[in-house]
Order: structure tokens, then C-alpha cells, then sequence
């Protein structure tokens, strides 16, 4: 199990590869949902995204013990596979992709532009296999996305620099869920410094394997990739790992591909800010919480990339939701 002291060394150990983002809020969002709300903008970190703090954790924490390692592999829809390109390529080191063929045009330009070989496939399985062999190659090391504890703890020091700000001072945190390693160690982080916060996490609906999983208490994994504007969270289930820490979390909420649009285009005009789909959709759960939560109460949200396509863009402001105001 990952603990806080973990989370507190990747903190240390990343320090060369991350920076602290900053934390913004809208007085008209607050007024809207008479709640007090602050956004972590890892939409600002390097390569776009939170995903380099796992990446980086990961990699220097096994590179230190094994120093054959010259190459490092890793199969990514494009956040994950761009911050292990900057980092194996600041390190000196080698690396290749392996992405299913839906991987965003921007991701996949901004992977090779970091140093990366990218190559697709016509399905994640396809990609996840072909990585699987190339990790057998001598001197080869294996950065799996989300499924592994090295990576939790490098995920959870978004939290740890927010809580650490906000002087532990909030009553609700979310994030979204992809393969839950964000979830994960925001919900370490959470227990260990506000044990009295809820953890909240937000999913596709169109992408729902954790929801599905959560239902049955059991790993449940979507036969066909998921269709949906949130592409960092169209995992096809989350992983041995993670799923014991999602199975803690205070609420669970599915969200539509209309609402995930909604709050993608709302946040872009309230916070004048470029975030992804994946990370706006959280916004949804913290509707739903806002309803019933004490009024001017405290809540964190994680913005957990700003890395959007010229196509998704499109799909997301198809439809003007701005004429509809976020209401309780």
C-alpha cells in the first residue's frame, strides 16, 4: 500500500522534472454555487498535464537501483506518453509509444516533439500487447500509466502541493478517474491530512469500467474502446492497484457526453483557462455536492490537463452552453 510518506519522497524526487502549479478560483462560479471552490491548474505543468509526476516518480525511482536501463516503453492515449517522452529524454534516455490509432492528434504531434518513437495500433489491447513485448528487450524499462504504486504516490503529490496551500483547509475533493491513479493518491494524501474531506471522483459515462466496477466489487473491463470527449479517462478498466482505493472514495459519479461539454465550456469562459474535457467533467460531481453541502463550503478540484485537439474542440463547443447558467 502506498503511504503519505511515499507521496512526501516522490515529492522530492520529482522536483527536477514538475513545477508547482498554481491554484485559481472564480467569485462567479462561487456565487453560482454558493460554495467556495479552488482549482489545482495542472493544466499548467509540463506537458500539459499531472501525468508527469507519476512518470517521473517511476522512472528516476528504478533508474537509481538499476543503471543498465537505457530505454523506456510505455502504452498511453497521449498525456502519459508525452510525460514519458520529456522525462526519459531529460534523462538522457530512449523511448517509445504505443497508443491505440484515436490517440488525440495533439498528443501524439507533442509526444514525438519530446523525443519519443510513436507507434499506433487499432485497439488499446493491440497496443498494450505490443508494449508488453518490447518491455522484454534488454535494458528496457515498462512505465505503466496508472497501475502500479510508484505511480500513485507520484500522482498524489498534486494533492500534497494543493493541500499544503489551501493549509489543509477543504471539505470536499475530486478529480476524474481514467485508470485511477489520480483518484488514488489524492485519496492517500486526503485520509492521511483531512481525514474528514470527501473524495470524490467523476467517469464517463461513456467510459464507465470503475463505476461498473464499483457496482459489482470486482474489475470490470469494457470489451470496445469508449467513445468520449473526456479521452484521457476512456480507459478500458482500471487496474489491481487503484481499485482498492476507488472502493474508499466518498461518492462515484457518471457523467453524460452533454454535461462533460456543459462544464468544459463553462470553465473555459470562468476561468479563461484551456482545460480538458476530462478534467472539466468533475465539475458535474461537484454540482451534485454543492446541493446539499453546507453553503460556503470548501471544495478542491483538479484540473488535470489542458491538452485538447483541433477535433474535440469542435465536438465541444457544437452547441453553445453558455445560454444555460450553472444553477443549484
Amino acid at each position: 500500500m502506498v503511504t503519505l510518506t511515499d507521496i512526501h519522497q516522490a515529492a522530492t524526487r520529482i522536483q527536477p522534472f514538475a513545477v508547482a502549479t498554481p491554484i485559481l478560483s472564480s467569485t462567479k462560479l462561487n456565487s453560482m454555487l454558493q460554495q467556495k471552490i479552488f482549482f489545482k491548474c495542472e493544466c499548467l505543468q509540463k506537458t500539459g498535464s499531472f501525468k508527469i509526476r507519476g512518470a517521473a516518480n517511476y522512472i528516476v525511482k528504478v533508474a537509481e537501483k538499476n543503471k543498465q536501463i537505457r530505454h523506456i516503453v510505455a502504452n498511453s492515449s497521449g498525456n502519459h506518453a508525452q510525460a514519458v517522452a520529456y522525462v526519459s529524454t531529460k534523462l538522457g534516455l530512449g523511448s517509445t509509444i504505443y497508443a491505440n490509432k484515436t490517440i488525440s492528434s495533439i498528443k501524439a504531434a507533442a509526444t514525438r516533439s519530446y523525443g519519443a518513437q510513436l507507434h499506433t495500433y487499432d485497439s488499446r489491447p493491440a497496443a498494450d500487447e505490443a508494449t508488453e513485448q518490447a518491455s522484454k528487450a534488454m535494458n528496457t524499462l515498462w512505465v505503466p500509466p496508472f497501475n502500479n504504486p510508484n505511480i500513485i504516490a507520484g500522482q498524489g503529490t498534486v494533492a500534497l502541493e494543493a493541500l499544503t496551500e489551501l493549509e489543509n483547509n477543504v471539505d470536499a475533493i475530486f478529480a476524474p478517474c481514467g485508470g485511477g491513479g489520480l483518484l488514488s493518491g489524492t485519496l492517500i494524501t486526503a485520509r492521511a491530512n483531512v481525514p474528514k474531506a470527501k473524495v470524490i471522483g467523476a467517469e464517463p459515462k461513456n467510459a464507465n469500467d470503475a463505476a461498473l466496477s464499483l457496482q459489482k466489487n470486482a474489475i470490470v473491463s469494457l470489451n470496445e474502446t469508449p467513445n468520449t470527449l473526456a479521452d484521457g479517462a476512456a480507459t478500458p478498466a482500471v487496474g489491481e492497484h487503484t481499485f482498492p482505493y476507488l472502493k474508499q472514495l466518498d461518492d462515484f459519479v457518471e457523467v453524460n457526453e452533454t454535461r462533460i461539454a456543459y462544464w468544459t465550456q463553462w470553465l473555459h469562459h470562468l476561468l479563461k483557462m484551456h482545460v480538458e474535457a476530462t478534467c472539466a467533467m468533475s465539475m458535474e460531481a461537484v454540482l451534485q455536492w454543492a446541493k446539499t453541502a453546507p453553503k460556503n463550503s470548501r471544495a478542491l478540484v483538479i484540473l488535470s490537463g489542458g491538452n485538447i485537439s483541433q477535433a474535440s474542440m469542435m465536438k465541444i463547443w457544437s452547441e453553445d452552453h453558455l445560454l444555460n447558467t450553472p444553477t443549484l
